[in-house]
């Protein structure tokens, strides 16, 4: 175990794992903590004997202090007081509760007949993510090696595209829906807008990292400047803007629900706000869950591809 604290030094495989599982553990047990154990916190009474308290009902939550006078209440007029549990908020379900509507919620049909599924929703979403990335992809990537590449292109583009990342992306919401209706377009358009121009500046930066004795060496051998970005700078750069594009995906997943909310409600955000608005808050936190799931199962499928694709760049193993 003392070997896993120096100082840039690489950890074992085993260790790898161990904290790796740790890093999930921890938090569950926390949560384990605060949902089972009662004097923990537990700030509520969850009702499972009214007593002779007609304004109360099984199943019913009430704070200790108001659950307390009910049952001094009771007492001192010689009646049946009532009788709970302690309890946490029911925005903060228990883990069990939520592991059940992990699986409940996909085998639970809509609550309104041409309401979608829970999968239909995922899919919907993941579409939404897909086609946002791809597109800010497109644009970003090769302006990004342009500007790392040429300082002049780099001094063309990159002052408003600086001053251009720090606005807000929901700001255009509005914009995007009167140009593009109230459907998919304007979510896509968020999703794009929030991940271009962060992609061009940490492009350009890895394409600036590339060593410049490569660089010189082609130039020497006769190589022409047009070829130089095709021959030299790209495959140069690849892995590097390979690990980029897995941590811009993930900012994409960012603004998903803030995308989801412009215009028409569609896709997983849709799905949360239903279960939010009936107090189905396990469904919610699982609908959470599911897509931590979905990004986390993504990245690592990438990373195992990068190593496949890239298997003479080390550094690539260590974000595994």
């Amino acid at each position: 175990m003392r070997n896993w604290f120096q100082v840039l030094k690489p950890i074992s495989p085993r260790a790898k794992l161990v904290l790796g599982s740790m890093s999930f553990v921890l938090p569950i047990i926390i949560w384990c903590v605060i949902s089972y154990v009662p004097f923990v916190w537990h700030p509520q009474v969850l009702i499972t004997d009214p007593g002779s308290a007609d304004y109360l009902q099984p199943g019913m939550r009430m704070d200790k202090h108001a659950f307390a006078d009910a049952v001094k209440e009771a007492e001192d007029d010689n009646k049946d007081p009532p009788r709970g549990v302690a309890s946490n908020p029911i925005y903060l379900p228990a883990p069990h509760e939520v592991a059940l509507s992990l699986y409940t919620a996909f085998i639970t049909p809509p609550a309104t007949q041409d309401g979608p599924w829970l999968h239909q929703s995922l899919w919907h979403s993941i579409q939404v993510i897909f086609w946002g990335f791809v597109i800010s992809s497109i644009l970003g990537v090769p302006i990004g090696i342009l500007c790392g590449t040429y300082a002049a292109f780099a001094r063309l583009n990159e002052p408003f595209i600086e001053f251009f990342r720090y606005l807000p992306a929901p700001a255009f919401g509005a914009l995007a829906v009167a140009i593009l209706g109230i459907y998919d377009g304007p979510k896509i358009t968020i999703i794009v807008i929030g991940t271009f121009f962060q992609q061009v500046l940490i492009v350009a930066n890895t394409t600036r990292k590339l060593d410049v004795a490569l660089v010189e060496a082609a130039l020497t051998l006769g190589t022409k400047k047009l070829k130089l970005l095709s021959r030299v700078v790209i495959p140069g750069i690849l892995p590097d803007l390979y690990r980029d594009q897995r941590i811009l995906l993930g900012w994409a997943w960012t603004y998903l629900i803030v995308a989801e909310l412009i215009g028409t409600s569609t896709g997983i955000t849709w799905f949360i706000t239903q279960q939010a608005r009936y107090q189905h808050f396990a469904t919610v936190y699982a609908a959470i869950m599911i897509i931590g799931i979905i990004g986390l199962g993504t990245d690592i499928m990438l990373a195992l591809l990068g190593k496949r694709l890239f298997p003479w760049d080390r550094s690539l193993d260590k974000s595994a």
